[in-house]
């Protein structure tokens, strides 16, 4: 059972390998989510499995992902629901040793399992396309025009609640066997982020660079 401050563990969310590096925070869930805005949709299409990346964002325990109303993740969430699995990475490093054997990567992710069900709610929907705009940049749903009757009908979102989910972080050095120590090869670790360069402005765009662009750098 959850105790408030985490999720609950099940069998789905329990990694079989390295769990020391697994959590069920809320808090360090929910940081993980909130620093990225792309997500991989898993689920069962005619007996297939089908991944598709998209946007997606969180609003308290409930994670939104958008998609067209044509497609079969928003097609197969109507009704019933749809069982989905939502992953989202973020990669911290390449972390380089002197064999080639224990290379690694240092990341943050989280895994969510449940069943995805339309969004249909129209106060439910604003609330979720508005986080959707600001989840990639903060401030923006308030800064531009307002959907219409027509894009709202060839929009479609997905809710999955936050329920079964845990996430997976490896924040280390190279880890090098004992033996390959003193090889002459260099090992460590090199830091990848992902950083925003200065805004190219629109031919058609005539007002000053908004203030939470100039915070998005």
């Amino acid at each position: 059972m959850s105790d408030g401050t985490a999720y609950a563990r099940t069998a789905r969310t329990t990694p079989t390998r390295y769990k020391d590096r697994a959590t069920w925070e809320r808090d360090a869930i929910h940081a993980i989510l909130d620093s990225t805005y792309i997500c991989h949709l898993g689920f069962v299409a005619d007996g297939a499995p089908v991944v598709l990346p998209t946007i997606y964002a969180r609003v308290g325990d409930r994670l939104y992902v958008h998609g067209s109303t044509g497609s079969r993740p928003m097609r197969g969430a109507a009704g019933p629901g749809l069982a989905v699995c939502v992953t989202v990475t973020l990669v911290d490093g390449l972390v380089l040793t002197k064999s080639a054997f224990n290379h690694s990567v240092n990341f943050r992710s989280v895994v969510a399992h449940g069943t995805a069900r339309q969004v249909t709610d129209p106060e439910e929907l604003t609330v979720a396309l508005d986080a959707l705009v600001d989840q990639a940049v903060p401030g923006r749903s308030g800064d531009v025009r307002r959907p219409n009757a027509k894009e709202l009908a060839a929009t479609a979102v997905v809710r999955l609640d936050l329920d079964e989910v845990s996430a997976k972080t490896r924040a280390d050095g190279a880890d090098d066997d004992e033996a390959d120590l003193d090889l002459p090869y260099w090992a460590g670790v090199v830091p990848v982020s992902t950083v925003h360069g200065a805004p190219v402005p629109d031919a058609s765009s005539t007002v000053p660079l908004p203030a939470y662009l100039r915070e998005l750098r």
